[in-house]
């Protein structure tokens, strides 16, 4: 037989800034090996396990191919097979009635299960604006980090990636850069065998912890305190850039008397970590240059998420990190891609109406909410699409409960049948990377990456914009915009911002920005300047000035709930991605709880026993591992499996809160009291 091998260029679609450029080997119209591409500077020819095994998803036997209707009762995860033509039109129909009565009670779902700007609300904004559905603000991951680097830096900006490799001094702060970040851990490790000092400040010892000089194992929501506690020290100390302070910051005068609020020993008494460790991180961070901090999106799942972002955001510009490439810090570069939001998502399509809007981090509540002047009407109907909020949503017991309703019509478009899938009246089966076009923009890096279609669809699978574009003809939309394809979609991201003919000829295009943007200063703020002070937040009636809220649910405030819980991701799973994939699942084993050996001797634990996890919300069941991943008072509930694929059917978000964060409306998935005994 003769064998034609082809190689297509793409890019990662997944939830983690590293944003690959991948290569997919196809023959004879199968994908038979995904591999990272080598001329691309970020990804350098390495993939993480997860998607290096991406061609196991792709043709997994569980893959979803054909539209499905729900025979059973909700939640039962019975369907039968039907044709497009059926499952579309029995959900026009639907949408049709109640956008008749009032749009709003249809609500679009819909997250990072693929970060590419076309096939994940390409389309679908123009089709929800031309409904007039009700809006969902998209918190569930990032939001109340987002809105502090808004506050404080101008926008989701930072230093550029690649000069990490020439820090002296890298803090990685709420980040397991090994499992989450792995290109910006190789660039650490170049600087660290250059003699750059490693720093990891993180609540749990993680793999990463581990290979750094030193882990700083704070108490979950405590980062804003340790953060006023350097710059305490930077001030008393002087090891401050006052030129570039006076230039090029607002507020100084208000955060100096803040910080100076904050000697180390009260920052150490709160953050539960000695106080040598703060006065050698100050000293470290003040003398060595340039030095460069890592934040990740992990210590601002809490109450003071947002303050905790702008409070380590604070640090570069006292001390002129900003100055040098390799110095300041990076969260997030996502706002230096200059999309064209407008064009892309149409907003025009709503022709003067306002729908309300809907958090995606409180739809446990929401959707047990009856219609009402505050509220508006009832949600009645959900179409779900790139995300798993049965699995992903905190609070998932109320979760569940609303998914329930008989009277919420819920279709899902997806890849595979799911918690959320199985709660489901249609399931529509969605195309993978390697079948669609798209364009990617990275929150790591600051390279444009276009995805060209390897293969056919599997099945009968469709692209989201594909079943968009079909709904919105059923409904009659003759707008000329829901006739565009995905290669028009692809081209309108940038419009001429960004070659796209550079994009089709080596599959990506680097952005043209200063190797240390902020130098002179000039960060997208009002004021141009790094506000220490936020006018816009003390208009909203909040602090303008950073600082340390102490945690929804405090550890030592409950007799009845004493450890505090995080969730980190287990290493081998994005979210919920990739949990059923057996070759994955088979590294990761099974649900675990990581508890310290004092918590576990004072209960009965021992490493194996199955323990219930539990406050007023709910509980799961797990394993437990004792560990010296986690401190004393913490324990870590790795996530987040698929409910159906615990052991009693619930996972860690069974136990997390639908209380928000400080700004930006966040979850606080890291801000939850627990107890846990053993079952064995």
């Amino acid at each position: 037989m003769n064998t034609t091998a082809l190689t297509i260029r793409g890019a990662c679609p997944h939830d983690c800034p590293d944003t690959c450029a991948l290569v997919t080997t196809v023959e004879n119209g199968i994908a038979v090996r995904v591999q990272g591409n080598a001329g691309h500077r970020h990804t350098d020819g390495a993939l993480c396990t997860k998607v290096s095994r991406y061609t196991e998803r792709t043709y997994h036997p569980e893959r979803l191919q054909h539209p499905l209707k729900r025979t059973g009762p909700k939640g039962s995860g019975q369907f039968e097979r039907v044709s497009w033509d059926e499952a579309l039109d029995t959900i026009a129909e639907r949408l049709r009635s109640l956008a008749a009565r009032d749009p709003q009670a249809i609500l679009p779902y819909s997250y990072a299960g693929t970060m590419g700007q076309v096939q994940g609300e390409g389309m679908a904004a123009r089709f929800f604006h031309r409904l007039g559905a009700s809006h969902l603000e998209r918190t569930i991951c990032a939001s109340a980090g987002g809105e502090g680097l808004v506050q404080t830096l101008g926008g989701k900006v930072g230093m550029k990636v690649e000069h990490f490799a020439d820090a002296k001094l890298i803090l990685i702060w709420g980040s397991n850069s090994i499992g989450s970040n792995l290109h910006f851990w190789r660039l650490a490790q170049q600087a660290k065998r250059e003699g750059a000092r490693l720093v990891c400040i993180d609540p749990r010892r993680s793999e990463t912890a581990e290979k750094c000089h030193e882990h700083i194992a704070l108490r979950p929501g405590t980062d804003a305190a340790l953060a006023l506690a350097l710059m305490h020290q930077l001030i008393t100390h002087d090891w401050l850039d006052h030129d570039y302070i006076a230039q090029h910051t607002l507020g100084w005068e208000g955060l100096r008397e803040r910080a100076l609020q904050w000697p180390p020993e009260r920052a150490a008494e709160i953050c539960g970590i000695p106080v040598q460790q703060i006065t050698e991180l100050a000293r470290a961070y003040g003398t060595t240059k340039p030095a460069a901090i890592r934040l990740n999106y992990g210590m601002q799942r809490v109450r003071g998420g947002g303050n905790a972002v702008r409070a380590v955001a604070c640090l570069p510009a006292l001390v002129g990190a900003w100055r040098q490439p390799a110095g300041g810090m990076l969260l997030s570069s996502s706002a230096m891609f200059p999309v064209n939001r407008a064009a892309l998502h149409r907003p025009d399509l709503l022709a003067g109406k306002s729908p309300r809007t809907i958090n995606m981090s409180t739809i446990g509540n929401d959707l047990l909410r009856e219609s009402s002047p505050g509220f508006g009407p009832k949600i009645e109907a959900l179409i779900v699409y790139n995300s798993n909020p049965v699995a992903v949503a905190p609070e998932s017991g109320k979760v569940v409960q609303g998914f329930l309703r008989e009277d919420l019509f819920t279709v899902v478009i997806e890849h595979f049948q799911t918690d959320t899938a199985d709660h489901a009246d249609i399931i529509l089966p969605a195309t993978t990377q390697l079948e669609h076009w798209d364009i990617h923009t990275s929150y790591g890096h600051t390279d444009v990456l276009l995805n060209r279609p390897a293969i056919a669809p599997v099945g009968e699978a469709r692209t989201n914009t594909d079943v968009f574009r079909a709904l919105a003809a059923r409904l009659g939309f003759d707008d000329p915009c829901f006739a565009d394809d995905d290669e028009t979609l692809c081209r309108t991201v940038f419009g001429s911002t960004v070659d796209f003919q550079l994009l089709l000829d080596q599959g990506f295009a680097t952005l043209p920005i200063p190797e240390a943007p902020f130098a002179n200063g000039g960060f997208p703020t009002p004021s141009g300047r790094c506000e220490f002070f936020s006018a816009r937040l003390a208009a909203q009636g909040m602090d303008g000035l950073p600082d340390h809220l102490p945690n929804h649910e405090l550890q030592g405030t409950s007799a009845a709930y004493p450890l505090a819980m995080i969730s980190p991701p287990a290493r081998n799973f994005l979210n919920s991605s990739f949990v059923n994939v057996q070759s994955l699942r088979d590294i990761e084993g099974e649900p675990l709880l990581e508890i310290h050996a004092d918590d576990a001797l004072a209960r009965g634990i021992e490493t194996g026993h199955m323990v219930r996890v539990f406050n007023d919300r709910g509980e799961y069941r797990c394993k437990a591992k004792v560990s010296t991943r986690a401190r004393p008072g913490v324990v870590n509930g790795l996530g987040i499996w698929w409910r159906k694929l615990g052991p009693s059917g619930t996972n860690v978000n069974e136990v997390t809160s639908q209380q928000l964060t400080d700004m930006g409306r966040g979850p606080v998935f890291y801000d939850c009291l627990v107890d846990v005994a053993s079952l064995t």
